[in-house]
């Protein structure tokens, strides 16, 4: 198991570094709350190294069904690129915990979402010109998700204190349709793409209720796209919050 899974993430990472920047969909971290029982709730708020800044919220309605809420937003101004990117979705589903200790969970979310993306390229010539292509639009998005982690699988000892480490994946699939393209001042035909978002991440618990959590994850578009394709891969870090679950050590 271990190796599989550095295997995958050795895989997600080359297709990093192989993936093009210029897609109009930018993908936020996956929402992966670890629910164990009723009254839970989970926040959490993640950076990746392109500053984009992604916020999730969850609630367990009851002992099986969670509700959540995720957004995620990006504005920069450099030398070569100004892109701005929003993303807001909400979603629900199933979750439940097994094995002896109950310290694995599966879950599973569906939701949709709304997001919109600017982007202008500058590029200065030998004459000091600097000539700009501007591509901006809308999208509606669609996803399924399944989340799958194991608690308390390993402790990392740090000063003489010992930190539980949780270790888990999400295989999230986001249909994007847009329905506004334009570059450069016109108005493009729109399009469409589905991406297979697989997401690894590790947690540090500091605390019974706060973890540093590490994400790295891949995408992948099915579709052969110009402004819809699998541009962007998600690796970030952040915390995440949890309380009133049935396991009071995360």
């Amino acid at each position: 198991m271990r190796n599989t899974y550095r295997f995958l993430s050795i895989l997600v990472g080359c297709a990093w570094l192989l993936s093009g920047c210029s897609s109009v969909y930018m993908p936020n971290v996956p929402n992966t709350p670890m629910f164990t029982q009723k009254g839970e709730i989970s926040a959490g708020g993640h950076a990746t190294l392109k500053g984009n800044f992604s916020i999730n919220g969850a609630y367990a309605v009851s002992n099986h069904f969670g509700v959540m809420m995720n957004g995620s937003r990006l504005n920069n101004h450099r030398k070569k690129e100004d892109f701005r990117h929003n993303l807001f979705e909400v979603g629900g589903g199933y979750f439940t915990s097994f094995g002896t200790d109950k310290n694995r969970v599966l879950e599973a979310y569906a939701g949709i979402g709304r997001g919109s993306s600017d982007r202008t390229e500058k590029q200065t010539g030998a004459e000091e010109i600097t000539t700009y292509n501007r591509i901006s639009g809308n999208y509606d998005k669609y996803f399924l998700q399944v989340n799958f982690t194991s608690k308390k699988k390993k402790d990392l000892r740090l000063f003489g204190n010992s930190f539980p480490l949780n270790y888990g994946t999400a295989l999230r699939m986001s249909y994007i349709d847009m329905y506004r393209h334009v570059r450069n001042g016109e108005i493009k035909p729109t399009e469409d793409n589905i991406f297979v978002e697989p997401i690894f991440y590790t947690r540090l618990a500091f605390s019974p209720a706060v973890q540093l959590q590490y994400t790295s994850g891949g995408n992948f578009g099915l579709k052969n796209r110009k402004a819809l394709t699998a541009g962007y891969s998600v690796f970030s870090l952040g915390l995440v919050i949890n309380i009133w679950g049935r396991n009071s050590s995360r």
